[in-house]
């Protein structure tokens, strides 16, 4: 099976800039917190130019607030990009402007998760350690179990199974964790697995019980994202992001009137709760006179 899907990854592995040695540790961090629920089309160009401008902790680090809200532009969760500078404030002042190289270390700077930490000991620095994201735990869960994996907090079950088939040889190892996600992200997809071209679909228990509960990995019913307070944050967030990118409008006195601000959303009430946990986070500055900037 490991030669399956190493032959299936030399194939069909995306080209994506971060990728096969072409950036730095750093660089694989920045790609991996920008990929977390956003599409990775999306991601690519913001990568790049986010990697033009701070192409490493320290250069992130001295940049202002401002900046990297409005770099962030539309990946979503812009909080995470308050916690990315946070991160490299770390790095740059405690590790030298390098990343720490043991998963206690990584999986402690601000906003790092297991999965983020468990990627860069992997894709960065070639260690033997499990990745773990939805994709992989699918693509195991499915071919290995013959069940669907229904999502939710990782399940000791899922990660003891993808411990137990994890290549022992570190180099194997990370051709392998990039193979999964890929595969799973591309291949056997949560609703409409493409089968056909699936390298393990003779191996897979999932497949040959006709795909039982197929795509049912929510516990609870997606929320819409039209008239939801995360829609209304993008659009103050978007709004001032567009000013403060304006040609003669300088960070400092980039900011929208509270009648301007009115105009954003027709539902006071909510625009005001919006606006109270987009400062509450640290993304806006709130004026006396009720205007609204990009902090500095």
């Amino acid at each position: 099976m490991k030669q399956e899907l190493f032959s299936w990854w030399d194939e069909n592995a995306r080209d994506l800039p971060w990728r096969f040695g072409r950036t730095t540790p750093w660089g694989i961090l920045i790609s991996e917190v920008m990929s977390q629920q956003t599409q990775m089309s999306r991601v690519v160009q913001y990568w790049t130019n986010w990697m033009d401008v701070w192409p490493d902790a320290a250069s992130l680090a001295k940049a202002s607030t401002a900046e990297v809200i409005t770099a962030w532009g539309r990946l979503g969760y812009p909080r995470r990009a308050l916690r990315l500078q946070e991160c490299a404030k770390v790095v740059a002042e405690q590790y030298g402007n390098e990343l720490p190289r043991t998963y206690d270390e990584l999986v402690a700077l601000p906003g790092i998760g297991d999965y983020t930490a468990s990627a860069v000991m992997s894709f960065a620095f070639g260690e033997r350690i499990v990745v773990l994201d939805t994709n992989v735990r699918r693509v195991l869960w499915r071919t290995f179990k013959g069940e669907e994996s229904f999502g939710g907090a990782t399940k000791p079950e899922e990660r003891k199974l993808a411990n137990a088939v994890l290549p022992q040889k570190p180099k194997e190892s990370v051709i392998w964790n990039e193979a999964l996600i890929e595969l799973g992200a591309l291949v056997c997809t949560a609703k409409n697995p493409k089968i056909d071209e699936d390298p393990w679909a003779s191996h897979s228990r999932f497949y040959a019980a006709g795909c039982p509960h197929m795509g049912e990995k929510r516990t609870r019913p997606r929320q819409s994202f039209k008239g939801t307070n995360r829609q209304v944050r993008g659009i103050v967030l978007n709004a001032l992001r567009a000013l403060a990118g304006s040609s003669g409008t300088s960070e400092k006195t980039a900011s929208l009137s509270r009648a301007d601000v009115e105009k954003l959303w027709g539902d006071h009430v909510q625009l005001d709760a919006c606006i109270a946990s987009l400062d509450e986070d640290g993304l806006i500055e709130i004026g006396s006179n009720g205007s609204l900037r990009l902090p500095l």
